[in-house]
């Protein structure tokens, strides 16, 4: 169970940046993106890792290997 959540672990820190990512290309290419879409998705994304750490916590969470 411990792999399963390192390997939780290193999916949010893999979507967080993404998601960082995403928003600082478009800040660079002039694309206003207002703070209320942004706290939208955030919260979509942290309710969606939620349900996944509580698979993960209960015994059902798979994960796609990154290595």
């Amino acid at each position: 169970m411990l792999i399963n959540i390192l390997y939780f672990l290193a999916w949010c820190l893999l979507i967080g940046a993404i998601f960082w990512l995403v928003v600082w290309v478009l800040g660079l290419l002039g694309i206003p993106v207002p703070s209320r879409p942004l706290q939208l998705i955030g919260a979509a994304i942290f309710l969606l890792m939620l349900i996944w750490f509580i698979q993960v916590m209960m015994g059902g969470g798979h994960f796609p290997r990154l290595l």
